[in-house]
């Protein structure tokens, strides 16, 4: 359409005249056999009447929320009550103490290595000891840590011997916790030149 065709009181004018008069239906295009009236899709005319659509909402059973969750809530508090027995409950225990070393006693100017073995419950803790030798020396509190799973500890003590003689020696083991054992072992240290 060029600029001088073009009239706004012309395309306006439909504003002004009223309603529009019948019309004989004309095609607007003929695509093969198919024929288009009308000036394509037209918007939807809202209803004349408000339309309400009922919901209806099952009934809902009562717990059926707390059963979903209940086996979860099970399972997670047995394996929190198993982590927490782990971590917090009973401590190591001893079940029994042994103390030995070479029955030959040690050669001269040697040491003769004393070993305490304590059974223990298998939990893990430490243990407080302190070794009494029977030439007067008695060492400090010393401590020894039991890993998880570990039934036995096993306590060393290295005893020096210089000289020649013999001498008649006693080394105890005195555990001071958990609960308080002792143990001991007698050998003889010779050394004849």
């Amino acid at each position: 359409m060029s600029d001088e065709e073009y009239s706004a009181t012309v395309l306006g004018s439909h504003w002004f005249s009223g309603p529009p008069q019948p019309q004989e239906a004309v095609p607007d295009r003929v695509e093969g056999s198919v024929m288009r009236f009308g000036p394509g899709v037209t918007a939807a005319m809202p209803a004349p009447f408000p339309v309400v659509v009922p919901v209806v909402v099952p009934p809902r059973r009562r717990g059926a929320g707390l059963r979903r969750y209940t086996l979860a809530a099970v399972v997670l508090a047995a394996v929190l009550a198993y982590l927490g027995w782990q971590r917090f409950g009973p401590g190591i225990e001893v079940r029994d103490v042994a103390v030995t070393t070479d029955p030959a006693g040690p050669a001269c100017d040697a040491a003769a290595d004393v070993v305490a073995v304590v059974g223990t419950n298998g939990r893990p803790g430490t243990l407080t000891y302190r070794w009494v030798r029977s030439d007067g020396t008695t060492s400090e509190a010393l401590t020894e840590r039991v890993p998880r799973g570990q039934r036995e500890a096993r306590l060393h003590l290295l005893w020096t011997f210089h000289g020649t003689g013999s001498y008649q020696a006693k080394a105890e083991l005195q555990l001071l916790s958990p609960g308080q054992r002792t143990a001991a072992v007698n050998f003889t240290y010779r050394c004849n030149p």
